[in-house]
């Protein structure tokens, strides 16, 4: 019993810093790259986004829903947006994996909300469901507490 609550404290204590990734970056099959972005929208809001990369001092914007805003001339017709649920937005760009930069900052904002990844060039991965999971940080505190739940029941 003594254990059974020490495992649930340490659980508790790695619960409490814990964030989920708000932004993924990943290759699909047809060599597109992904960008998620699971930003919460604001409540009774209506929602803006934005997707963008930086590489050195220069910051791109690929896609925007923002009025008075527009993609880079290099990304007319080459990205689209689709939004996810239960919140969310996803952006693929076709025709730029073969040339992207070799360290590349990744930045989406819904709403003003703004979330940012580094990637370098070589370490994309593929789009996979196992390799998204396995990437994402809440992914491993969930099947933690799976397991400690399966072991102890």
């Amino acid at each position: 019993m003594i254990n059974y609550l020490f495992a649930f404290g340490v659980l508790a204590g790695l619960l409490i810093p814990a964030e989920c990734d708000l932004i993924s970056v990943c290759v699909e099959d047809d060599n597109e790259l992904r960008v998620d972005c699971l930003i919460e929208p604001r409540p009774n809001q209506i929602n803006s986004y934005e997707f963008s990369w930086s590489s050195g001092t220069k910051e791109s914007l690929i896609n925007t829903n923002v009025s008075g805003s527009a993609a880079e001339g290099q990304f007319k017709d080459k990205s689209y947006v689709e939004e996810l649920e239960p919140h969310g937005y996803r952006m693929t760009l076709n025709g730029f994996t073969e040339t992207l930069p070799h360290n590349t900052t990744y930045m989406c904002k819904i709403s003003g909300d703004a979330a940012r990844v580094n990637v370098i060039k070589d370490q994309l991965v593929p789009c996979s469901a196992v390799s998204v999971f396995l990437k994402s940080s809440c992914s491993w505190i969930v099947c933690l507490l799976l397991f400690i739940y399966q072991t102890h029941s």
